[in-house]
């Protein structure tokens, strides 16, 4: 992060932060310190109106979060990641912007999906660039599996919207394979025309290396019923791909702040 003069905006990688900063009377409060039991969140209660809800899940520092609360006032977010110090500043940000639209907690992705989404309750769900988890060690902790579409097809609504994006080629394959299996799922071969420079923190730092960014959308198959979906999500296959070198390169690189 760098923090630039009070007539320039804030910038990461030499990319502004979407938004500017409202004086301190302003501010909102984004933070959901405190997640209720399990169960189905209340989410006219949540954000104290009844709106579409736009789910980001690994959000990191929010970039993606605050672009669509910005340009979608109508719609109602929730950015959800493990790492706390990616909500703090996803959190700041959107405080500081004055977005009453997004709450930001801090969950695994699973376990947030399975526990507290109500079945076709969510109109998007956006995923930029999971972990590949280049540990032979770790590949159980991927997230895109066939379970975990199965989770997301049964909590977005019958006309949501599945959004991918990796820089790791061949989780892309995997994701080719298996999500079309779930979804009506199509490639974008160009940037997204709200970020041109990236939606992601991730995706900034992989185009100014060169790597190459794949991006697909989709909604879910009407065709697939509770027992189509239990039986895909045994019989597919799990993602036990070798990730790349740049991929893990990329990893140590953005672990630096904010």
């Amino acid at each position: 992060m760098t923090n630039s003069p009070d007539d320039a905006p804030e910038t990461e990688f030499g990319v502004p932060i979407p938004g500017r900063v409202l004086p301190e009377s302003e501010w909102a409060h984004t933070a959901l310190k405190r997640l209720p039991p399990p169960g189905p969140l209340d989410l006219p209660v949540l954000f104290g109106r009844e709106a579409p809800l736009v789910v980001e899940l690994g959000c990191g520092n929010g970039r993606f979060t605050l672009l669509s609360a910005l340009a979608r006032p109508d719609h109602d977010h929730l950015g959800v990641d493990l790492l706390p110090v990616g909500i703090r500043y996803a959190t700041r940000r959107a405080n500081q912007r004055g977005l009453s639209n997004i709450r930001f907690l801090v969950r695994d992705a699973e376990s947030f999906v399975r526990s507290y989404l109500a079945p076709r309750s969510v109109a998007e769900i956006h995923i930029y660039h999971p972990q590949p988890y280049h540990d032979r060690r770790d590949w159980s902790r991927r997230l895109i599996t066939p379970r975990f579409l199965a989770d997301l097809h049964q909590v977005l609504r019958p006309d949501g919207l599945l959004v991918l994006q990796s820089d790791e080629p061949a989780y892309w394959q995997y994701i080719r394979e298996v999500v079309p299996q779930f979804f009506e799922f199509q490639p974008h071969d160009a940037p997204w025309p709200d970020a041109p420079d990236g939606r992601s923190r991730r995706e900034i730092l992989a185009r100014q290396r060169g790597l190459p960014i794949f991006r697909g959308s989709g909604r879910p198959l009407a065709s697939l019923d509770e027992a189509a979906l239990r039986q895909l999500s045994h019989r597919l296959p799990l993602p036990t791909f070798q990730s790349s070198r740049a991929s893990a390169d990329l990893d140590r690189l953005e672990r630096g702040p904010g």
